[in-house]
C-alpha cells in the first residue's frame, strides 16, 4: 500500500509503513531508520516550525547546548561522553558555526590588521613624542633654574652648553618632522618611498634560503614571490589580510587534532580515548569563539574585562571537571597546553598570511 502523503486530512496520520525504508511503523519514529512517522507537507511554515521547535525553543537543542557550553565548563563534554547526545547540537556543527561566525564578525569589524605600510606614521609619532618630551625637560630645567640662586661662571657656562645641546636636538627633530611631512605629500619625495619599498623587499627567503636553492626548486613559488615584491606596501598588507581570512579558519580547524594530541600526552594513563580528547577540544574552542564574538561586538569596559577573565578561567575549570586531578596538577597541564597551543596558533596564522602570496599574480 502506498504511503505517500496526498492530502491535508492524512498529513499528520502515521503511515502503516515507513516512507523511507518501508518497515512497519509503530510510534512516532521508524525503529529501522529513525525517520519521523508523522509527515508534514513541505512549506515555509513547516521549515520555520521545525527550526524553532528543534533549535531556538527553550526546550530545544540550541538553548540547552549554549547554557551548558557557556556557564558549566566541561559539562557538555561529559554529557556527550555519557551518551546523552540527541538533546544537544553536534560538537562539530557547533564548532564550525561559531568559528565561521567569529571570522565573519572579525572581518566586518576590521579586527585583524597586519600593520604593513605604517612605518612612516609610527616614526612620525615617535619623533613627535620625543621632541615634546625634550621640550618639557627644557621647560622644567628653566623653571628650576629660575628658583635657584645665582650660578657661578662655570655653572653658567655648563647651563649654556646644555641649553645649546637641547636647542640642537629640537632643531633636528623639527627638521626630521618637516621632512616626513613633505614625504607624505603626493608627488614629492619619491626616493624615501622607494627606499621603504626596498626595505619591504628585504622580507624574502634569504634568511632561510641563503643560497637561493629553495626558490630555484619551486619556480611557481618564486614567480609568486617576485610578483608580491613588486606590489606597493599597502597592497602587501591586503595580501596578508586576505590570506588570513581565507586560510586561517581552515588552519585553526586543522589544529583541533593537535589540541587533542596535546591533551592525550598530558593525560597519559587517564583511560580516555583520542576521540574524547577531540570532543573536549571542539567544545572548548567553540566556547572561545563565542566569547571572542561577544568581545568584538561589545565596547571595551567592565563587560570586556569580565569576559576575558571568564575566558582565562574556563579551560582549567573544564579540564578539572572532565579529567579530574588536583588544582596544581590542572594548573600545570593548563599552562603547558596553552604555551604549546599558542605557539601552534601563531604558526598557523603566519602560514595563513603567507599563503595569501600564492594568490598574487594569478593572471
Amino acid at each position: 500500500m502506498s504511503t505517500a502523503v496526498t492530502s491535508e486530512h492524512d498529513a499528520h496520520a502515521p503511515p502503516a509503513n515507513c516512507p523511507n525504508c518501508e518497515a512497519v511503523v509503530s510510534g512516532h519514529y521508524c525503529s529501522n531508520c529513525g525517520q519521523e512517522a508523522i509527515l508534514h507537507h513541505a512549506s515555509t511554515r513547516e521549515f520555520l516550525h521545525e527550526f524553532v521547535g528543534h533549535y531556538v525553543a527553550l526546550e530545544g537543542k540550541l538553548w540547552g547546548t549554549v547554557m551548558r557550553l557557556l556557564f558549566r565548563p566541561g559539562a557538555l563534554t561529559l554529557e556527550y561522553i555519557r551518551g546523552r547526545r540527541v538533546r544537544f547540537v553536534q560538537p562539530l556543527r557547533l564548532y564550525l558555526t561559531l568559528s565561521l561566525l567569529f571570522f565573519a564578525i572579525m572581518k566586518f569589524s576590521g579586527g585583524f590588521d597586519p600593520g604593513v605600510g605604517d612605518n612612516d606614521k609610527a616614526e612620525t609619532v615617535v619623533a613627535n613624542g620625543t621632541a615634546a618630551a625634550v621640550g618639557k625637560v627644557a621647560e622644567a630645567q628653566a623653571t628650576v633654574a629660575d628658583k635657584l640662586k645665582p650660578l657661578t661662571p662655570e655653572e653658567q657656562r655648563g647651563k649654556s652648553a646644555a641649553e645649546a645641546a637641547i636647542d640642537d636636538m629640537q632643531k633636528e627633530f623639527k627638521l626630521e618632522e618637516s621632512t616626513a611631512a613633505r614625504a607624505a605629500e603626493p608627488g614629492k619625495a619619491k626616493k624615501p618611498e622607494k627606499a621603504k619599498d626596498q626595505d619591504m623587499n628585504d622580507l624574502n627567503f634569504t634568511v632561510l634560503d641563503k643560497d637561493g636553492d629553495f626558490l630555484n626548486r619551486w619556480p611557481a613559488l618564486k614567480h609568486k614571490w617576485q610578483a608580491f615584491e613588486d606590489l606597493p606596501n599597502g597592497e602587501k598588507g591586503k595580501v596578508f589580510t586576505e590570506g588570513f581570512y581565507h586560510y586561517a579558519p581552515y588552519a585553526i580547524f586543522c589544529l583541533m587534532p593537535v589540541f587533542a594530541l596535546m591533551l592525550k600526552v598530558l593525560y597519559l594513563g587517564s583511560g580516555k580515548r583520542f576521540g574524547e580528547h577531540l570532543l573536549f577540544a571542539l567544545h572548548t574552542n567553540a566556547f572561545a569563539f563565542f566569547i571572542y564574538c561577544v568581545i568584538l561586538l561589545v565596547p571595551s569596559g567592565l563587560l570586556g574585562f569580565v569576559l576575558w577573565c571568564w575566558l582565562l578561567g574556563y579551560l582549567p575549570w573544564a579540564m578539572r571537571r572532565v579529567y579530574g586531578g588536583s588544582r596544581w596538577g590542572v594548573f600545570f597541564r593548563w599552562g603547558t597546553l596553552m604555551t604549546f597551543y599558542s605557539m601552534a596558533i601563531g604558526v598557523a596564522v603566519f602560514l595563513s598570511m603567507m599563503a595569501g602570496i600564492m594568490s598574487v599574480g594569478g593572471h
